[in-house]
């Protein structure tokens, strides 16, 4: 099944009133390791790239301030209830995380949470996060990939017509994102399901990153 916006809006309209109660919990472990790793300080700008229900939100150190980003209205009134949980201020954008919704080069850091296997075009979302970011900023990404390098298996493929179904993509892999862009893994470890959920830190170039050729309007 091909992936599109017009899908995960109607599939998280559905997910946005039981995710917490239903699968969010499963995937706590991986959001504080993500942060942690991330190793937020006060005074810095974090963008949340995908916040959903707002999970990470309760995570965040003090004196950060955060920008949260997710295309359904309704997992972000779901986010907008845990603003009270947080420590650091919160500021909610609706709108598509497939283009750059903040000024360019105006973060510090960024969350990419369970977002680059949902959104249409994981590629995009990658990059419109590093247009945000600053020169040598920081990401941290917590998702589900396939090993790079790697076909997805006949078992893999099938799985992936039901789960994409549900808003999600199980046979990307983070090298083909994230192929074109200047940026460089400085730590990549396994997490969830025996390391089928992988925890990503990773860095923008000193230089700005230009847009990769044939690739525009993102």
């Amino acid at each position: 099944m091909r992936m599109s916006n017009r899908w995960n809006l109607f599939v998280y309209r559905l997910w946005a009133p039981v995710y917490d109660a239903t699968v969010g919990h499963l995937f706590m472990p991986g959001r504080r390791r993500a942060i942690q790793l991330l190793a937020l300080q006060p005074g810095e700008r974090v963008l949340l790239v995908g916040v959903g229900t707002g999970a990470d939100l309760p995570l965040l150190p003090s004196g950060v301030q955060a920008t949260a980003i997710d295309l359904s209205p309704q997992m972000l009134e779901e986010a907008r209830q845990k603003i009270t949980q947080c420590r650091a201020s919160v500021e909610l954008i609706q709108g598509d995380a497939q283009s750059l919704l903040v000024p360019e080069g105006s973060f510090d850091a960024a969350i990419l949470n369970l977002i680059l296997s949902v959104v249409p075009d994981g590629h995009a979302c990658l990059y419109a996060t590093l247009q945000a970011l600053r020169p040598n900023g920081r990401a941290v990404v917590f998702d589900k990939f396939q090993a790079d390098g790697t076909e997805p298996s006949l078992w893999r493929r099938c799985a992936n017509w039901f789960s994409t179904a549900f808003g999600t993509d199980i046979t990307r892999t983070f090298g083909d994102l994230a192929r074109g862009l200047d940026l460089a893994t400085t730590r990549d470890e396994p997490s969830l399901l025996g390391g089928m959920y992988r925890i990503l830190l990773i860095r923008k170039a000193a230089a700005a990153t230009a847009a990769p050729q044939g690739m525009t309007g993102v």
